[in-house]
Parts: structure tokens; C-alpha cells; sequence
């Protein structure tokens, strides 16, 4: 069997650390592997003889995607036995049977995220893909329920989980030496459903009864700068000292930050799945995420600490609680819960379907 995985976006954040994760475990079950994207990117993945770069630098979900691929490509593609892409978009031209992985369907179910010129865009996109897929894998229970929820039943969702990235495990004995600090840590962006308007409410408060610690976002100042003028005043008026921003940093530099810092938290309203509080528990930091559906399932039995979800009164009180602890305990993952997701376990679902 020969699989064309669609790589282009192997460099981004969540679909690129779910394809980094997968990629290594797929291509040594014994098939053969044409990879679609930047050879320089993926020269890591290359040495095996079971493996073919294609190269292509056309942009996913672009006009040239959908009406312009270049036919030399799509020939190349359709030698192969089965396209999978680890996103919603799918190149024109393709004759073989295809796979997709939807991580989440987010601008449906808020659609205040958008214009409603761009939430029929990506709708057209999420049914164009639907069409002509074989079978969807998702990241979720969640995910999946709202998957067959604005998209349909006929075709089959199977739930692949997400997964830690094996750096973060080999760090874990370094990350015990690391002496803790007093920040807390948010990973994200700007968007309404990341909830950074309500941790900076609730950062905001229990600076107002004196919590010394620094709030350090991980990502580009200049990013906030462009999309929400009200977040960036209230960041604004905390000042440089409290609020930090790393800008670009590397995995290293993360997870030393997740390493030190004395609390992540995740203020999300929507995601598909969320790995910064399973990565921050990972290298022993504690994690207060909101009680959403899906963190509810997918951080159940989890040693973490659930705030109601949009109420920065509720968040302050338990980020004070647990930061005026003066020795709060490490978070202790048993061998079951630091295994319970691998992208190991995710491949072979995948491979198994794709049989």
C-alpha cells in the first residue's frame, strides 16, 4: 500500500505537532510513503527507502489548491493507493480514496469568530471535505459529536486522540531540577475562544490583592497588537512588569517556561482537544483549565483544577488558592495517565482504518 500524506503544514502549531507525532510511527509499519510538501522540512522524515518527497509550496485552502494544482502533482498523488491529510482541505484533482483528520469545528458553533462572509467560506470547506472523504478521524468525543452535529452522520468519525510530543517526556528528569518561579503561563492567542480577555480580568483582581506573580504569554506582542484593542488595553494597563510576552521562542525555551512556572492556565471557551495542560502537568507545573466539555473529557482523572468556564470571579479565587500556597505540590502522573495518549496509538488507529 502507498499513502500520500499531505505534510504542507507540518511546521504550524496543532496540526503540525499532531503530524510531527504520527509521521515517525507511520512510516515504519512497512507501506510505502509519498510525502507532500517542503523537502527542506522534511528531510527529518526522509532516510527510509519506503519514502518520496513531493515537493509542492502551494498554500493549503488556496485558490491554487482548489482549481490550479499542478497536474505533474496530482499524477504523482494519484500512483499512490490513499491521500490523508491531516487538515480539512483537499487538493483538486485528487481520484484516490481520501482521509482527513477535522480537529475541530469551531466557527459553526461560534460563529461570532467571523463574518458571515468568511463563516460560509469555511463551511463550503468543512462540506466540500465531508463530500469527499472516505472517513474522518478526530481528536475528541467532543469534536466528534459536533462534527456529525453540523456536518452529518453518513460518514464514519473515528476519535484519534492528540498526544504529547516525546521531547516533553525526555525533559521530564531536567524539569525536576528546575527551580520554580513566579509566573503564570498562558498559551495561546488572541482569539475570543482562547479566553485571554478572562484571565486578564481575573489577573487583574488578584493583582488588586497583591499576587506577585507575572502573567508570561507565550507569542508575538505584535500579533495581540492587530486583533483586539480592548485586550491589548487591559495588558497595557498591567504593565511590562507584569505582563510579559517571549515572542518566538523555540520547544527548548517552552518548556523551560513550562518547567518554572508556577501555575499554566488554560482560560478556553472552545477547543478540539488542548495540550499545553497535559505538557505543563508533564514537567511537573499545575494546571486550571476551564470546565468546557471536552477539557471535562479529556482531562478526566487528571490532577488538574477546574474553574467555571467565561467567569473570571471563579478563576481568580482558584489561581489565588493555589498560588498563595506557599508549597503547592507538584502535579504526579501515574504511568496510565502519561500513556493514556501517544501519538503511537493514534497512528496505528489511523493505519488500521486506512487498511
Amino acid at each position: 500500500m502507498t499513502v500520500c500524506i499531505d505534510c504542507r503544514m507540518i511546521g504550524a502549531s496543532g496540526v503540525g505537532v499532531y503530524l510531527r507525532g504520527i509521521l515517525p510511527w507511520f512510516l515504519r509499519c512497512g507501506h510505502d510513503f509519498l510525502l507532500l510538501g517542503n523537502c527542506k522540512n522534511l528531510q527529518p522524515f526522509a532516510d527510509g527507502s519506503n519514502v518520496k518527497i513531493i515537493e509542492c509550496d502551494i498554500k493549503p485552502f488556496s485558490l491554487k489548491e482548489l482549481f490550479f494544482f499542478p497536474s505533474k502533482t496530482v499524477r504523482q498523488i494519484n500512483r499512490g493507493d490513499i491521500y490523508f491529510s491531516p487538515f480539512f482541505n483537499i487538493p483538486h484533482g485528487i481520484k484516490i480514496p481520501v482521509y482527513i483528520t477535522i480537529h475541530d469545528i469551531i466557527f459553526p458553533d461560534m460563529p461570532e469568530l467571523t463574518s458571515k462572509t468568511g463563516l460560509a467560506a469555511r463551511m463550503w470547506f468543512y462540506r466540500r471535505a465531508y463530500r469527499k472523504t472516505r472517513k474522518i478521524f478526530t481528536v475528541s468525543e467532543f469534536s466528534k459529536s459536533r462534527i456529525q452535529y453540523n456536518l452529518g452522520t453518513a460518514k464514519q468519525v473515528i476519535v484519534t486522540h492528540s498526544a504529547i510530543q516525546a521531547m516533553f517526556l525526555e525533559y521530564r528528569d531536567k524539569a525536576r531540577n528546575i527551580i520554580k518561579n513566579e509566573t503564570i503561563i498562558f498559551i495561546g492567542n488572541i482569539k475570543k475562544h482562547k479566553g485571554l480577555d478572562i484571565l486578564l480580568d481575573a489577573f487583574i483582581l488578584a493583582r488588586n490583592e497583591g499576587l506577585p506573580h507575572q502573567l508570561v504569554v507565550i507569542g508575538e506582542k505584535e500579533n495581540f497588537r492587530t486583533a483586539d484593542n480592548t485586550v491589548l488595553q487591559k495588558i497595557e494597563s498591567l504593565g511590562n512588569e507584569a505582563v510579559f510576552f517571549t515572542g518566538f521562542i523555540s520547544d527548548e525555551q517552552l518548556m523551560e517556561h513550562l518547567a518554572k512556572a508556577s501555575l499554566l492556565v488554560q482560560p478556553s471557551l472552545y477547543e478540539g482537544f488542548c495540550l499545553p495542560p497535559l505538557e505543563a502537568m508533564v514537567l511537573g507545573t499545575n494546571a486550571l483549565i476551564s470546565d468546557i466539555p471536552v477539557l471535562k473529557e479529556i482531562y478526566s482523572g487528571y490532577p488538574v483544577t477546574f474553574f467555571r468556564a467565561g467567569d473570571s470571579g471563579d478563576l481568580k479565587e482558584k489561581m489565588t488558592e493555589l498560588l498563595f500556597n506557599k508549597k503547592p505540590s507538584s502535579p504526579v502522573l501515574s504511568e496510565d495517565l502519561l500513556l493514556k495518549y501517544t501519538f503511537e496509538k493514534t497512528a496505528s488507529v489511523i493505519l488500521r482504518e486506512l487498511k
